[in-house]
């Protein structure tokens, strides 16, 4: 298994330099760098190139990170935005190319959030079936793995279970669709979380880790043991990427939801101290390392 973080942990907007971020993470003992997947189709190839030899000085691995917005619903009624948001996510997907980040994970089968306007399941979940299939193929082209995300009922009608996200990618039936879970999204969600990860199996292709209040693990109740366990169950050796969203105010608050300051005022110091103490006590959890 291999350890990190998504981008924002010390902001509360989508956005940061990107090269002070990567030797911040590199530097608290992290091998995962997770980034903003829209980011990269506004990075010029220099940009790209650049960030990317830096990950591999750091000896990072990037991953990118997508929640499509409306106007970019490959499930939508209107073929046209199905296109958009199909060649969209097609864009993203030759970038991380360039990038040599190989792994997309988020909502690529509708938008997030979801405004819950049209509640047809049925009808989106067939039209996402099919354009995630037409986006399956890309992924083939690049050698990159789709992680669909598992997310929970406030945020989408669409794939709220493993069992849910197990009969899409069977319907889209291509190796590079796999699955990401998601602990803070499992906690409302399924009835196991150790149980929820076995059933994921071999096609788990990232997780995202994160308490039931989005503080970092290890701050809550979460069963981090029995998850480790279930973990080495299915043999799992990829990514375990924290999602943790601890600073109100901007748009990042405004999208998660965070109406409090679940930092506690701490200081950026303080906030390395506590990713840092986070990602031993994962390694603990999950590896058996003291």
């Amino acid at each position: 298994m291999k350890f990190g973080t998504l981008y924002s942990y010390w902001g509360n907007e989508w956005s940061c330099d990107y090269f002070e971020t990567a030797k911040k993470i590199a530097g608290l003992g992290f091998d995962i760098m997770e980034v903003g997947a829209g980011h990269l189709i506004s990075m010029s190839d220099d940009e790209l190139a650049n960030l990317k030899a830096l990950s591999k000085d750091l000896g990072l691995t990037l991953t990118s990170n997508i929640g499509p917005a409306k106007d970019k619903d490959v499930a939508a009624v209107d073929e046209a935005t199905r296109n958009a948001g199909i060649q969209y996510l097609s864009d993203i997907m030759k970038a991380m190319d360039k990038l040599d980040s190989r792994t997309l994970v988020g909502v690529q089968y509708t938008y997030w959030p979801n405004d819950f306007t049209d509640m047809d399941k049925p009808a989106i979940w067939a039209r996402g079936v099919e354009s995630v299939k037409k986006l399956g193929k890309v992924a083939e082209q690049y050698n990159i793995e789709m992680c669909l995300e598992v997310v929970n009922r406030f945020e989408t009608h669409i794939m709220n279970t493993v069992d849910e996200a197990n009969q899409f990618c069977d319907e889209v039936d291509n190796k590079n669709v796999i699955i990401l879970l998601d602990t803070f999204h499992m906690n409302i969600e399924e009835d196991n979380i150790p149980a929820a990860i076995r059933r994921a199996g071999s096609r788990l292709g990232e997780l995202h880790v994160g308490e039931g209040n989005r503080k970092l693990p290890g701050e809550g109740s979460l069963p981090w043991a029995e998850i480790g366990k279930a973990l080495r169950d299915i043999n799992f050796n990829k990514g375990i990427v924290m999602e943790p969203f601890m600073l109100m105010g901007g748009q990042v608050g405004k999208d998660i939801k965070v109406w409090r300051d679940l930092s506690e005022g701490a200081s950026v110091e303080e906030m390395n101290e506590k990713i840092a103490a986070s990602l031993k006590f994962l390694r603990k959890n999950f590896l058996g390392e003291v």
